[in-house]
């Protein structure tokens, strides 16, 4: 027995029939082909699979693609705009917050949840925020550079610099 949803992912309605039992993190992937958001444990262990969902970072593998009915997601792809990183992305890059990248779009999504709650947060809450998020190749120190840094960008430059996901990554 299928059922209907409706959301808005990364800007754009959607309307699909779904299994009961689909996954968010499998219909983003799969019926949307958005592949940033990563399946690494489908247990809730990893984080690599975290978007937004009403503006929450939440880990997609342990959300029911019916339980996001009505909601607004944001991946991974909807933080660029165009060519133009977003200065959580940028930072990314700039503080070598990533090496293999697996977990780097869930720890962004993550990052940007924290950023929208906290714009100023400090290294233990960027810390607390990322603790769900595994990373086996950094040791962590870049990625809250890199978070503080984005915080920072954001805050000289804030209408530039939207936390809140449009794009559509399309």
């Amino acid at each position: 027995m299928r059922q209907t949803i409706k959301l808005k992912v990364n800007g754009v309605e959607r309307q699909d029939d779904v299994e009961p039992r689909m996954l968010l993190v499998h219909y983003l992937r799969d019926r949307l082909n958005l592949t940033g958001t990563h399946v690494g444990c489908d247990t809730g262990q990893c984080g690599a699979c975290t978007v937004l969902l009403n503006g929450e970072a939440v880990k997609s593998c342990m959300v029911l693609a019916v339980q996001a009915n009505g909601a607004e997601v944001s991946t991974v792809e909807s933080l660029a705009r165009g060519t133009e990183y977003h200065p959580v992305q940028q930072a990314f890059w700039d503080m070598h917050g990533l090496q293999c990248g697996f977990c780097t779009p869930g720890m962004m999504m993550a990052a940007v949840g924290l950023l929208k709650r906290n714009p100023n947060p400090t290294d233990d809450e960027i810390r607390e925020q990322l603790e769900g998020n595994l990373c086996r190749c950094t040791g962590y120190q870049n990625i809250v550079a890199a978070v503080r840094s984005a915080a920072e960008k954001m805050q000289s430059t804030p209408a530039a610099a939207p936390v809140t996901a449009g794009a559509s990554g399309e």
